[in-house]
């Protein structure tokens, strides 16, 4: 059986992979634990991914996790969204500038 994702916002920008599979492990069984970090600067972008061993311990994790303190901040822990989101601009929309007559 596959891990259960959960999407974590609002990190401490010096937050690693290690210290947020710690904070995880608190609750039950990490799978992985990733910190997102920016193409071009290798800093963190204040939100990452941890998989948990199981459903019940992602729900437990969300339960538990979700406003607790990491560095001083308050988590967000949420369902990781699996579907591929659009990337690049969207167009369309008469946003340009000029007089309406």
């Amino acid at each position: 059986m596959s891990g259960t994702k959960l999407y974590v916002g609002n990190l401490p920008f010096s937050t690693d992979d290690d210290d947020l599979r710690r904070h995880f492990e608190t609750v039950g069984s990490v799978t992985s634990a990733r910190v997102i970090l920016d193409r071009d600067t290798q800093r963190s972008r204040g939100f990452g991914f941890v998989e948990m061993s199981n459903e019940d311990e992602a729900k437990q994790a969300q339960e538990q996790l979700d406003g607790s303190d990491l560095g001083g901040r308050s988590l967000r822990v949420n369902p990781a969204d699996d579907k591929p989101r659009p990337r690049g601009g969207g167009g369309g929309g008469n946003y340009g500038g000029g007089r309406r007559y």
